[in-house]
């Protein structure tokens, strides 16, 4: 294949004929039918591979903008492969010393640096073997931020190398002993470089790219099952699961209700007007035969009569599902009931009541072993959230995303170009804020075109219209307004 030699080089720990062999490998990477990109593609970079002894610098090779001089420092965005004696290459994505220029809208994109930190997160996950063995920046324009000093301690080969360049590097990777890992890792950075400069892969190639490009694109929105939504629960008994609107959040939470736990247990919904006493207890207005007509008795709220549920139902685990959990003010809903929230403690905890609930728990309440807890929260909806730190940290929170496969499954073809390009809008300008707005795949599951048509204007649209009215897009409302357009033309 035509990224062998290049991989060969990766792993070669010989410096001699440096510029020499970069050459070749550059070269077999361009035309048909071997090369990986079209032969155009490599007038899209330079390659720079200087000869350099060991005390004239730093050695290096790298593909950058052609619009740089051919010697001295240059600027953009790069591939970099760093050779050292003691080790295999250190590779991947770099700034130049002269800065962001002329590269600096591909830097400044959110979708480079997301794309980049996804590479390296499934490098970690897939092959680190609890090693850390790829690192990535959180903004690749901060070239004032250096690698992090304990994983230089970790990287010590590469000392010289982070001397001269760890504060323009973004995303790199240390190859382990497998050379499958490392061609997978080249391929990941050297395919992301010429998409950038808007070159596919060739079409010989072209499966063995959407192979690797599928497995790091997966943890930019990762697939979260029920078993493991079951599992976590199970160790950490509270759990909220939050994301975009139409991820399947609250179907999630039915279906774990109605079959992983067989029914046992109930589901509520919050709203701003939801109090401690609805949540807790209370004192509730009752009938009487009284002159006033009625008096005040204690009255337990649902938390409660879940625990009471829940301690009949001893040992069966029973769940407790709070629908738009962050539509109320959990902390003050909770009140000195927080101190009940606390998964993994040694003892068991109980609060003093204000009134005599009757039974089981009469003026203490305690939760039962069994009872489980899970809520779900949308992340578009920012009208209230949950910021308070000491609930944070009692509840496990995973994030559902959309999935393209859903939609692969259930959607017809202009469901399935739809959701594509609004979720690639959203991965490629989306700061962080917006990122979690992206829309779920729940929008887009209709078969008939027909009906499409007229769901995409009716349903998607306002949402997007909404996003724009809020400013929760203003970083890229021109594509939002532009997809706009494409869908009132449908």
């Amino acid at each position: 294949m035509s990224l062998d030699p290049l991989v060969q080089l990766v792993r070669s720990r010989q410096q001699d004929k440096w510029s020499e062999r970069n050459d070749d490998a550059f070269k077999a990477l361009f035309g048909s039918p071997e090369g990986r990109y079209p032969k155009a593609a490599e007038k899209s970079v330079t390659l720079r591979a200087p000869e350099m002894s060991q005390d004239s610098g730093v050695p290096f090779a790298a593909y950058i903008h052609p619009a740089n001089p051919s010697k001295g420092a240059y600027g953009g965005f790069s591939y970099v492969m760093f050779p050292v004696a003691e080790s295999p290459c250190l590779v991947g994505l770099v700034v130049g010393t002269q800065g962001l220029a002329p590269d600096e809208a591909i830097l400044g994109r959110p979708g480079h640096a997301r794309k980049a930190q996804a590479i390296c997160a499934w490098l970690n996950k897939e092959f680190g073997k609890g090693q850390q063995i790829a690192w990535a920046k959180q903004d690749p324009t901060r070239l004032d931020v250096d690698v992090p000093d304990d994983l230089q301690r970790q990287w010590n080969d590469y000392k010289a190398v982070f001397d001269r360049y760890g504060n323009v590097m973004y995303a790199i990777f240390k190859p382990n002993s497998d050379p499958e890992v490392t061609r997978q890792a080249v391929s990941a950075f050297v395919d992301l470089t010429f998409e950038e400069r808007r070159f596919p892969v060739n079409a010989n190639c072209r499966q063995d790219s959407e192979d690797i490009r599928a497995r790091w694109f997966g943890y930019l929105m990762p697939v979260v099952t029920r078993h493991e939504v079951r599992k976590l629960l199970d160790s950490q008994r509270f759990v909220i699961l939050q994301g975009p609107p139409g991820t399947g959040k609250t179907m999630m939470a039915v279906d774990l209700l109605s079959d992983e736990y067989g029914g046992s247990g109930r589901s509520i919904q919050f709203h701003p007007n939801t109090t401690y006493e609805n949540f807790i207890g209370g004192l509730a207005p009752e009938e009487s035969g009284t002159q006033l007509g009625l008096n005040f008795k204690p009255k337990p709220g649902f938390l409660m009569e879940s625990a009471r549920q829940a301690r009949n139902s001893y040992p069966k685990p029973y769940l407790l599902h709070i629908d738009e959990i962050n539509r109320a003010d959990l902390a003050k809903i909770l009140g000195e009931a927080i101190y009940l929230f606390e998964p993994k403690s040694p003892q068991k905890r109980g609060i003093d009541l204000p009134y005599d609930f009757g039974e089981p728990f009469h003026a203490k309440f305690e939760l039962p072993e069994n009872l489980q807890v899970l809520g779900t929260m949308n992340s578009a909806d920012r009208s209230i959230a949950i910021v308070d730190v000491a609930v944070r940290r009692r509840f496990a929170f995973v994030s559902l995303w959309p999935q393209m496969s859903v939609v692969e499954e259930h959607g017809g073809e202009l469901m399935k170009t739809a959701f594509r390009r609004i979720v690639s809008l959203f991965i490629e300008h989306a700061g962080e804020d917006a990122f979690p707005l992206v829309l779920g795949h729940s929008y887009f599951l209709e078969s008939d075109e027909g009906a499409a048509k007229e769901s995409l204007r009716v349903n998607l649209g306002p949402l997007l219209e909404e996003y724009l009215a809020q400013g929760y897009v203003t970083g890229f409302a021109e594509q939002i307004r532009t997809y706009l357009q494409w869908l009132q033309s449908l």
